[in-house]
């Protein structure tokens, strides 16, 4: 009678159990080629002092301004980390701070006309990628793909929502 356990199958970086490509390698291929351009084009449109890390900001901040602590949470980074990255920005004029009408302890964090610049700026190079990759895989798909995305997406928050209650 062996005693010996069985070994696991063996897997290769970047498969699944079931030797696909697994769905993490999957979706950063698309989403590194969207960081890449998105610095690459900000760059050649006069915005070379951003970088990927600032996207945390920008993704998260809102028109009637934005805590730092929320935008920390939104970014899923340290309340450090972030105050580390607003700083920069605001340096380059990107954001400013302004007292928090509600709290007068607090300050709301709101992008400069420049920081409104470079958000329009990154939206017309996510809109020309898309184009391309819908030219790539024809309409149809892409429609599909975002479709399956955005409901991945729900399914997600719907879960994370349900362990934090």
């Amino acid at each position: 009678m062996s005693t010996s356990k069985r070994q696991p199958p063996r897997v290769l970086p970047g498969e699944s159990r079931d030797a696909r490509p697994n769905l993490g390698i999957l979706l950063r291929g698309p989403y590194q080629e969207i960081v890449r351009r998105v610095a690459d084009d900000l760059a050649k449109a006069g915005f070379d002092d951003i970088r990927p890390a600032h996207t945390a900001v920008f993704q998260h901040i809102r028109a009637e301004g934005t805590r730092l602590s929320e935008l920390a949470q939104g970014a899923q980074i340290t309340k450090q980390s972030m105050g580390y990255l607003v700083d920069y920005l605001e340096g380059h004029g990107y954001l400013e701070r302004r007292a928090d009408p509600s709290d007068r302890r607090a300050s709301l964090i709101f992008l400069t006309e420049r920081g409104w610049n470079q958000v329009r700026a990154a939206l017309d190079i996510i809109a020309a990628i898309e184009e391309e990759w819908t030219q790539a895989l024809g309409t149809w798909e892409m429609n599909q793909l975002r479709k399956h995305l955005t409901r991945l997406n729900e399914t997600i928050a719907q879960t994370a929502s349900d362990h934090n209650r």
